[in-house]
């Protein structure tokens, strides 16, 4: 029987004591009947923005799977989710010549908002479809050589019914005790590769 997939489960909540969601799913992923998952909130492991670098990239070298889990800010990730991207996935270690430790991996954006589905359309206050607001991640993942995974979203997370949330909670569960066994990974093809030349800084101006 094949060893269960490594996932890495990287939680940037500003405020986790009063999330409705991100709580419960931070909770049921860190639950015994997942023993191959390892959760991290980075709010409290990093309260003084100082990230131990070394030990971040020790932990997704080893994943087969890294959850971005956290609510939408300003149409993108949280202070503290886009500080880790910024210190850990450097050039030649996670992108650019040589930065190949990502490469092969998947990528599963795991997502709340606070405004509902309907809002995320052209005729909605947004203004955008909610894909519209997901480029970003999915460059970041390719640059990397990581494998974009379809994202769990939940959309007016605040006004979810309890059921609702519940439900949403055993979804994520159930995804991640059975990765990598998605239907849809199955129908996807390999990262699109997205080799650096030498001479090109992406990241720096």
């Amino acid at each position: 029987m094949p060893d269960a997939p490594n996932i890495l489960v990287l939680v940037a909540h500003p405020d986790l004591r009063h999330s409705r969601v991100n709580r419960q799913l931070m909770q049921a992923a860190s639950g015994a009947d997942l023993p191959n998952v390892q959760v991290r909130d980075l709010y409290a492991l990093y309260p003084d923005l100082a990230m131990d670098v070394q030990a971040e990239q020790a932990l997704v070298a080893q994943a087969d799977l890294i959850v971005w889990q956290h609510p939408l800010h300003w149409y993108s990730m949280p202070p503290l989710m886009k500080l880790w991207l910024d210190e850990v996935l450097t050039l030649g270690w996670a992108y650019g010549h040589g930065g190949d430790a990502l490469r092969g991996k998947d990528l599963w954006l795991v997502l709340s908002t606070g405004g509902p589905a309907s809002a995320y359309h052209p005729q909605g206050y947004n203004r955008h479809f909610f894909d519209a607001f997901l480029p970003p991640y999915e460059q970041t993942a390719a640059l990397c050589g990581l494998r974009f995974l379809p994202p769990l979203v939940l959309h007016a997370a605040h006004a979810a019914s309890a059921a609702e949330v519940a439900d949403h909670v055993g979804v994520y569960r159930q995804r991640l005790g059975s990765y990598p066994a998605w239907p849809e990974i199955d129908e996807m093809g390999d990262c699109p590769e997205c080799r650096v030349p030498a001479t090109d800084r992406p990241q720096e101006a």
